[in-house]
């Protein structure tokens, strides 16, 4: 369901990708008439062709620069990958007009977010700590956001006149990604486990009777689709996973705990990942043999 506003609301996106396209689609055109993106991918021909596809799709308008997506926007939504969400911060914020929310939707440590958001917070913006906590798709911008840090009433307001759903959580910045980045240990170490677990099973031979015990001894979970669907996370999406495992470990370090279990997290993901493989059939069986033929 498209979202109807009764004035003109002037949004920026800084990075295109899977998330910003889902939010866009949603959000209608109607209101993505009044919205431009910049990603740096559309720099180089060798990149481009991707997130100017998603901005076609979704009705956004690609802006050559930051500065011209940033240019009058009251709303930016920055969704980059983890690693560079500081960066981006700080290569926008010069260009952002006064009093312009900045949503930091991206998948990084508490600490990554409060950096990003002394940069923006001394440039006249108005920083927003946002969490994604389910995917994108089916519900678009829909999805269930957190909202965290000193200006989250009036940026909730602004998200619900969007369409979205976000919950505030807090008004320090860092609570609601210190909620999510603790989360994946659980839900992306769970990925990991499945394919250290059953790619060993099936190139063993014994991935029925290891699934057997499985289901015996925790029969709340249905395994084997479990596990298809943990492959595909990990297939279609384990890069980016990856770099946020990254930051899981970064945040675990900044609260003093060890973080072994997300840095090997990362490595499963990283790893998958990278094999660039298709998700195929909805079935564990051909997707494990997909990734063992690789690894």
């Amino acid at each position: 369901m498209s979202v109807t506003v009764t004035d003109t609301l002037r949004l920026g996106l800084i990075g295109f990708g899977e998330a910003a396209e889902a939010f866009a689609t949603g959000w209608g055109r109607e209101l993505t008439a009044h919205a431009r993106a910049y990603d740096e991918k559309c720099d180089n021909p060798e990149t481009e062709t991707l997130p100017l596809e998603r901005m076609r799709r979704s009705g956004v308008a690609p802006a050559a620069t930051r500065a011209e997506a940033l240019a009058g926007a009251e709303a930016v939504f920055c969704l980059v990958t983890a690693d560079q969400a500081v960066r981006a911060a700080e290569q926008a914020a010069p260009c952002l007009a006064p009093g312009a929310f900045w949503f930091d939707g991206n998948s990084c440590s508490p600490g990554a977010k409060r950096k990003a958001a002394q940069l923006v917070e001394a440039a006249g913006g108005r920083y927003v700590d946002v969490a994604i906590m389910a995917p994108v798709h089916p519900r678009l911008h829909r999805t269930p956001l957190l909202i965290a840090g000193p200006h989250v009433g009036k940026a909730g307001a602004l998200l619900e006149r969007l369409g979205m759903v976000a919950k505030p959580v807090g008004e320090t910045v860092g609570e609601a990604s210190a909620i999510k980045m603790i989360r994946s240990v659980m839900i992306k170490g769970m990925e990991a486990l499945t394919a250290e677990c059953l790619l060993a099973a099936r190139r063993a031979g014994i991935e029925e009777r290891v699934l057997q015990s499985l289901q015996a001894s925790n029969p709340g979970i249905d395994w084997p689709n479990q596990a298809a669907y943990n492959l595909e996370r990990m297939m279609v999406h384990g890069k980016r996973r990856a770099a946020e495992m990254r930051e899981v470990a970064v945040t675990l370090t900044e609260l003093g705990l060890p973080n072994g279990v997300a840095s090997a997290t990362a490595d499963w993901q990283q790893r998958i990942g990278d094999l660039a493989l298709p998700a195929g059939e909805d079935a564990f069986a051909d997707r494990a043999d997909a990734i063992l033929k690789r690894l």
